[in-house]
C-alpha cells in the first residue's frame, strides 16, 4: 500500500484520457534497464508481552522510526509526524496497524536486492534490541484480534478504516492484521506488459502457495494455509481479483485505464492533507463533477494515487507488481523477486511459462485462485493434477532464466541460488504453513506463542 505523495500543484492537469493511457507506456524501458524493486512487511511486537507497540508509546513506532535515522534515513512528515523514511535504499512506511515495510530501490540484480534486505534487516534488528521490540515474519497476525492493534497516523488510513466494512467483510484485517512480499518489475513494450501481466495472474497462485504462511487466528489454526490470501477474496470487489480481461484479445495500456477508471475512489491528497472521497468516481473527477471538489479537475499525480488504491493479484503502474505472496523470512523475502525475475525477464523463460498457462480458461484460473488459500500445493489445476505438478517445472524455468541473465556475485555465483528455498519447499511437498502447523500440533503443543521464537527475524 506504499504511497508517499508529492504536493498536486506540480503535476499537469489531465485533460485527455490519453494522458492515462500515457502514463502506463512512460513505464517502458529497454532490457538492459529493468530493474527489481522489492516489497516486504513485518509485525512489529514488543519483546516483554507480545502485544503490537502503537504510535507514541515509549518504545513504539514513532521511536522505531527515529533510531533509523542514524543510518541516513530522513523523515516524511504528514500533520506533524513521521510517517515514513526516505533513504538510498528506498523508503521506509508503516501500513495501517504499524506492520513495517521496506520499499527497496530498483535494483540491477537479485545479489544487490539481497544484500539491500541484509541491511534494512541488521537496522531494524538494532533499533529493536535497543527499544525491546521484534519483528516477526508472517502472512497474518497469529493471535491479534482487530481491537488488539493500534492504527497509525496517516490521512488515507483513516479513509480506508472507515470506508472498508461498507464493502466487504475482511478488508479490515487486510488492512491491520496482513504482511505480504511483493516485487515490482519493468516491461519493454505494450505487448511485453501484456504477455508479463498474463503469465504474472495465471501463476499467481503458485507464489500464493510457496509462500504460504498465514494458518493462525487468534491463537488457533484458521483451516487456511495462507488466510491472507483468503482475506483477499472478501475486501472490495471493485479493486480485487484475477482480472480476467487481461487475457482478452487487444489487452493493453487503455484496457487497464477503463478498469481503473471503474475502481472507486478513496481520497484525493490537496495541501498535505487527504479529502475523503471514498466510493466517488474518477470519471467524475475528469469531468470536473467530484462533489469533494467540485469545478477541480485531477492530476496526473492524482491518478498515480488512484492506481495504488486498486487491489488485484498484479497491478500496473508504471511497473507490474506482483502481489500474491505471505510475508516470511529473509530467505524467501530474496527468494520471491527470484521467482518473478526467472519467469518474467529472460525471453525464453517467459515463453516456456506462458506455453505451461496460455491454455488455461477464465474458470480454471479463478478455481486455482480460490483453492490456493486452503489447498496450497494440493490445490486442482487445469487438465487434471494438483498445483505441486508444475510447480517443479516452474522452477526449473525460473533457474534457467536467472541463468540466463548471468548477474554474478563476486564468488561468481549467478541469482539461481536465490530459488533454494522454493526448491526445498517443492522437494519437501510442504509450504511454510504447513510446517507451522506440525509443530503447533506436535512440539508446541497448542501454544502458538511458540511462533514468535519460530519466525522472528
Amino acid at each position: 500500500m506504499t504511497t508517499i505523495p508529492t504536493p498536486p500543484k506540480t503535476s499537469p492537469t489531465i485533460e485527455s484520457r490519453d494522458q492515462l493511457i500515457a502514463s502506463f507506456a512512460r513505464g517502458e524501458k529497454p532490457k538492459d534497464a529493468w530493474r527489481i524493486g522489492t516489497e516486504h512487511e513485518k509485525f512489529v511486537y514488543a519483546n516483554g508481552d507480545h502485544h503490537a507497540p502503537s504510535y507514541d508509546e515509549p518504545s513504539g513506532i514513532r521511536a522505531l522510526l527515529g533510531e533509523l535515522e542514524q543510518y541516513g534515513w530522513k523523515p516524511v512528515i504528514e500533520g506533524g509526524n513521521a510517517i515514513a523514511m526516505s533513504g538510498p535504499d528506498g523508503s521506509i512506511s508503516l501500513e495501517p496497524a504499524g506492520q513495517f515495510e521496506l520499499s527497496g530501490a530498483p535494483l540491477d540484480s537479485l545479489h544487490e536486492t539481497c544484500a539491500e534486505t541484509g541491511r534494512h534487516l541488521e537496522q531494524v534488528k538494532a533499533a529493536g534490541e535497543k527499544l525491546g521490540i521484534g519483528f516477526l515474519g508472517l502472512g497474518m497476525w497469529p493471535d491479534k484480534t482487530r481491537a488488539e492493534l493500534p492504527t497509525m497516523p496517516k490521512g488515507r488510513y483513516a479513509i480506508m478504516l472507515r470506508h472498508m466494512p461498507r464493502v466487504g467483510s475482511m478488508g479490515l484485517d487486510m488492512m491491520l492484521r496482513t504482511c505480504t512480499i511483493q516485487v515490482n518489475l519493468d516491461y519493454a513494450s505494450e505487448a511485453d506488459m501484456a504477455k508479463k501481466f498474463r503469465v504474472g495472474l495465471a501463476l499467481q497462485p503458485l507464489a500464493t502457495a510457496l509462500f504460504a504462511n498465514s494458518p493462525f487466528t487468534e491463537g488457533k489454526p484458521n483451516g487456511m494455509l495462507s488466510y491472507r490470501s483468503h482475506i483477499w477474496s472478501d475486501t472490495d470487489p471493485h479493486r480485487t481479483g484475477m482480472l480476467p480481461f487481461v487475457f482478452e484479445d487487444g489487452f493493453g495500456y487503455e484496457r487497464y485505464a477503463e478498469y481503473a477508471l471503474d475502481v472507486p475512489m478513496y481520497f484525493v491528497y490537496r495541501e498535505g492533507k487527504y479529502i475523503d472521497a471514498a466510493g466517488l468516481s474518477f470519471r467524475d473527477f475528469l469531468k470536473g463533477e467530484l462533489s469533494v471538489l467540485p469545478g477541480e479537475k485531477p492530476t496526473l499525480d492524482d491518478w498515480t494515487d488512484h492506481l495504488s488504491t486498486a487491489f488485484p493479484e498484479v497491478r500496473l503502474k508504471t511497473f507490474l507488481e506482483m502481489r500474491g505472496a505471505d510475508g516470511g523470512p529473509w530467505n524467501r523475502i530474496c527468494a520471491l523477486p527470484a521467482l518473478w525475475v526467472g519467469l518474467l525477464y529472460d525471453q525464453g523463460a517467459l515463453d516456456a511459462t506462458w506455453d505451461l498457462v496460455k491454455d488455461w480458461t477464465i474458470d480454471e484460473r479463478q478455481a486455482l485462485r480460490d483453492a490456493v488459500p486452503k489447498l496450497g500445493l494440493d490445490a486442482p489445476i487445469a487438465g487434471g493434477g494438483k498445483l505441486r505438478d508444475i510447480a517443479g517445472q516452474a522452477l526449473d524455468i525460473a533457474g534457467a532464466g536467472l541463468t540466463a541473465r548471468a548477474r554474478f556475485n563476486r564468488a561468481g555465483d549467478n541469482e539461481s541460488g536465490f530459488l533454494d528455498p522454493l526448491r526445498e519447499i517443492v522437494r519437501s511437498g510442504k509450504v511454510p504453513a504447513e510446517v507451522l502447523l506440525e509443530k503447533y500440533h506436535g512440539v508446541w503443543g497448542g501454544d502458538v506463542s511458540k511462533v514468535y521464537d519460530e519466525s522472528s527475524f
